[in-house]
């Protein structure tokens, strides 16, 4: 099929923020919003709306108390974050509300990431009745992202409401007690400040926690106050304030290093916020959550998948912001893990991946941090290499740094190609800016290729130049590498030459796009005519010319050119061939497969337009990995793999790659209605789109940057193609179902097929049956 050439995919636009839509037919408004004359065919509704409806099915509930980080409900901003559970080993007595922060953390590095630089855990505070905790009804309202419900006891109700204020970063949480209640109280209990990797593992010579915290008053505010052994402090300070039968707690926390300014800060945050009663907080509150919905929709007929989505989205959103961290790998809601820091060989790509297709750029700190923090990358690379090259290594703090050579666990922060014993892997970097690519592939935003993804694509490239050596057989070859996870290092180890390869090949298409004639593009070709061809055998793919895949392993480090980097995609009979061997050899060994590896073959599976088999996976993993809350363990909370599942299920729905918006690519029959809107694609279009009885009613495309838009749409028969005011635009045919059409930024256009008139409101689907909700309903499903 022809299409436009790989370099238009790189094409020039700026980016537009998501659209909020006010009415109940974001379709209308979309159009209007993005600068063109609103579709005549399009007639507003005020009956329902629509996103209410689904995040009001969303809602989590609990009329059993939850026990764990894995039950219970949670809430956060991208810097504070709190869990919510019966005290463990009080559970009648007292609940639990933790208090962590994504920014406290060790400054130690002496110590390495994982201790030294280890995110530090901070308190909790307890909700403590007068009576016994005999029963409660709670729901996390995702839609105002608010916790609210009865505690009852044996001396009466407690009625709750909490939240974390999505600007001003303090929990709030409103209690009215009936009369057997008034005299509750809040106690709040600091945690040791070290790292929770210490109960897990040894701590290096030398490591020991820093001091207790001590307890302070200040006028009326209460205040714990940390002091660190490196210098600086964390604070956590909160104040009750009584309005008639009403008492709220306001807690902020705040970090400072090296200065010890925290307890100021924290002391203002909480005497400003006070003044303010619950319901003004929750005004502003709700208005961003309520905003932030509206950037995209999704309905479809399995309940339980449907309501998992959008409270992956209020997930996210809790965790993630563009100027908080990025996410560690329990993001804002720390717990005692092995995994105190931020994980680079997968951990942190996989959770930010939904982002875009949902429409959510404001939440992409990968972009923001690798650039802010490029310097630090150059002080984890050996000294030989500081001068031209860059790397990430497979942990750091919030401001990318590991430890470099004093870390006593990973030695230097990245690997160095060659060396023996197995080193930490050499591609995080590439990888992680393959998120970036991302990132102004769904906005066009040239700013992003221009100043972020090209310069530090560059340097990652160029490390591996450093190693790339001619073979007897005339090919281009890396020394050992190591493949995260599976252990053992090999030569031409196919995580790295899958990530070599997208990135001579990005390096290439974007220096044409920006104009520069690189010294180092001849070189990059060389690398894409000449290096070796990925490593195979009888099963699909290697570990890498000196390993085969023979065991049970979780993580598709070797599978990296299928997804998500879409290098081979199937387009022959024989790739797809060993797509599915591959694929099927990799889950096919039990053992140590975990959550995202379920995720991953849903992906690769869409990729292949197998719908049903996408589903199964998915199916596999709600059922053996999923907990009540949605969230995830492995030997410790991590978040990674609930979000990738988001990204599966878009990937079921809509993919981009390759020059082409594919409608409803992998789509199980049981899912024969779906609506999608304001699905963000790459080339920055807004996808809206209607499934009904299986077959698709209608398409529409907004462009944002005026990109060549190729889309296969998906519609049986003749097509007729109309712009935003109702007018037939001219389209060409590409190949089967695949129509380009010209559309200037601001413009839309209509695909359905010829001759008919669908109704083009935004409406969620019917369900196909009911479902438990998520949380922990009276009865477990």
């Amino acid at each position: 099929m022809p299409s436009p050439s790989r370099r238009t995919v790189l094409a020039t636009g700026s980016a537009l923020g998501g659209t909020l839509l006010a009415t109940g037919l974001p379709a209308q408004a979309s159009a209007a919003d993005h600068g063109s004359a609103p579709d005549a065919s399009y007639a507003p509704s005020t009956s329902c709306d629509p996103w209410r409806t689904v995040l009001d099915d969303a809602d989590l509930v609990w009329e059993r108390m939850p026990k764990t980080w894995y039950e219970g409900p949670y809430l956060g901003n991208g810097f504070l974050g709190s869990g919510i559970y019966a005290e463990p080993g009080r559970e009648t007595e007292a609940v639990r509300f933790n208090i962590q922060h994504s920014e406290v953390q060790d400054h130690r590095p002496q110590f390495g990431s994982l201790f030294g630089l280890a995110r530090l855990p901070i308190g909790h505070f307890t909700l403590e009745p007068v009576g016994a905790i005999t029963g409660l009804d709670w729901r996390l309202g995702l839609r105002d992202a608010e916790l609210a419900g009865t505690l009852t006891t044996d001396r009466g109700t407690l009625t709750i409401r909490a939240l974390i204020h999505t600007t001003r970063s303090v929990l709030a949480v409103e209690v009215t007690p009936s009369k057997g209640e008034r005299d509750f109280r809040w106690v709040f209990h600091p945690a040791e400040a070290i790292s929770p990797r210490a109960a897990f593992k040894p701590v290096p010579p030398g490591y020991a926690g820093n001091p207790p915290a001590a307890i302070e008053q200040h006028d009326g505010v209460s205040a714990a106050v940390q002091p660190l052994l490196s210098g600086g402090q964390h604070v956590t300070a909160w104040r009750e304030r009584t309005l008639g039968s009403r008492r709220t707690l306001y807690v902020d926390v705040a970090h400072s290093y090296p200065k010890s300014t925290a307890l100021r800060q924290a002391l203002a945050t909480v005497r400003t916020t006070a003044l303010l009663p619950y319901d003004a907080l929750a005004l502003t509150h709700r208005a961003w959550w309520h905003a932030f919905y509206r950037k995209s929709f999704l309905s479809l007929p399995d309940t339980r998948i449907q309501r998992f989505y959008w409270i992956q989205l209020y997930k996210t959103a809790s965790a993630a912001r563009r100027d908080a961290p990025a996410m560690a790998t329990s993001g804002p809601w720390l717990e005692p893990t092995p995994w105190p820091a931020t994980w680079w060989n997968l951990n942190v790509q996989l959770e930010y991946w939904l982002i875009h297709g949902s429409n959510h750029l404001e939440l992409d700190a990968v972009t923001r941090s690798l650039s802010e923090f490029r310097d630090h990358l150059k002080a984890e690379m050996a000294p030989a290499y500081r001068s031209d090259s860059l790397g990430i290594p497979r942990t750091t703090d919030a401001s990318l740094v590991n430890g470099g050579a004093t870390d006593p666990v990973l030695g230097y922060g990245v690997g160095i190609p060659g060396q023996d014993p197995p080193t930490p892997e050499v591609g995080n970097l590439t990888w992680a800016l393959h998120n970036v690519w991302l990132s102004y592939r769904h906005t066009m935003d040239e700013s992003i290729l221009r100043d972020v993804l090209f310069p530090l694509l560059r340097k990652a490239v160029n490390y591996y130049l450093h190693f790339l050596e001619p073979g007897a057989d005339g090919k281009l070859h890396l020394p050992a590498t190591f493949s995260p996870e599976y252990g053992g290092n090999s030569r031409d180890c196919n995580y790295d030459l899958m990530l070599l390869t997208w990135g001579c090949r990005t390096l290439l298409d974007s220096a044409e796009l920006l104009g520069i004639d690189d010294t180092l593009a001849p070189r990059w070709r060389e690398v894409l005519a000449k290096r070796i061809a990925y490593p195979t055998d009888a099963n699909g793919f290697m570990i890498g010319a000196d390993i085969p895949f023979a065991k049970s392993h979780r993580h598709y480090s070797h599978l990296l050119a299928v997804y998500p980097l879409y290098e081979l995609t199937g387009d022959t009979p024989d790739e797809r061939a060993l797509i599915e061997k591959s694929l099927a050899h990799w889950v096919g060994f039990e053992g140590a497969l975990q959550g995202y590896t379920f995720t991953g073959a849903a992906s690769m599976s869409a990729l292949l337009g197998k719908g049903e088999d996408a589903l199964s996976y998915l199916g596999q993993l709600m059922t053996r990995f999923i907990q009540p809350n949605t969230m995830y363990k492995e030997s410790g909370p991590v978040i990674e793999t609930p979000l990738s599942a988001a990204q599966s299920v878009h990937d079921m729905i809509c993919q981009s790659w390759g020059d082409v918006i594919r409608v409803f690519p992998a789509v199980p029959a049981a899912w024969a209605d779906l609506t999608v809107h304001d699905f963000r694609t790459q080339g920055a279009f807004l996808l809206s789109a209607v499934r009904k009885a299986g077959k698709t009613r209608w398409v529409r495309l907004v462009s944002e940057a005026g990109a060549p838009c190729v889309v296969r749409h998906g519609i049986a028969g003749a097509i007729e193609v109309r712009d935003g005011r109702g007018r037939s635009l001219r389209y060409e045919a590409v190949g089967d179902g695949v129509v380009q059409v010209a559309l200037r930024k601001g413009e839309s256009a209509l695909i359905t097929g010829k001759g008919d008139r669908p109704d083009l409101r935004i409406v969620p689907v019917e369900p196909n049956q009911e479902a438990p909700r998520w949380g922990l309903p009276a009865s477990a499903p």
